[in-house]
């Protein structure tokens, strides 16, 4: 992987390399899921049809992913000190 970023930074004529966190938070599929689940859960109780356990459990897992307060890696370079935090991600 380290490999693979470094000949796109030397593409980008870019010597350092460059770090760029997910923000899943701005993407519209983030935000349509945060805003709309609790509603579909509590509608679809009203009429006594649960989301099947598997659905509910990803779409609320979905919306921990890349999050730094469901958890991150504090990675530091071990010759320059630079530190990075980096946050889980699903896959």
């Amino acid at each position: 992987m380290l490999a693979s970023h470094s000949a796109r930074t030397a593409q980008q004529g870019n010597s350092e390399p460059h770090y760029a966190r997910h923000r899943p938070e701005q993407t519209l599929l983030y935000q349509l899921i945060e805003q709309h689940h609790p509603q579909l859960l509590a509608t679809l109780a009203e009429h006594d049809q649960p989301l099947p356990k598997y659905v509910r459990d990803e779409s609320e897992e979905y919306l921990k992913h890349g999050r730094f307060e469901y958890g991150f890696l504090r990675l530091r370079c071990e010759d320059c000190h630079t530190e990075r935090f980096v946050a889980f991600s699903c896959k």
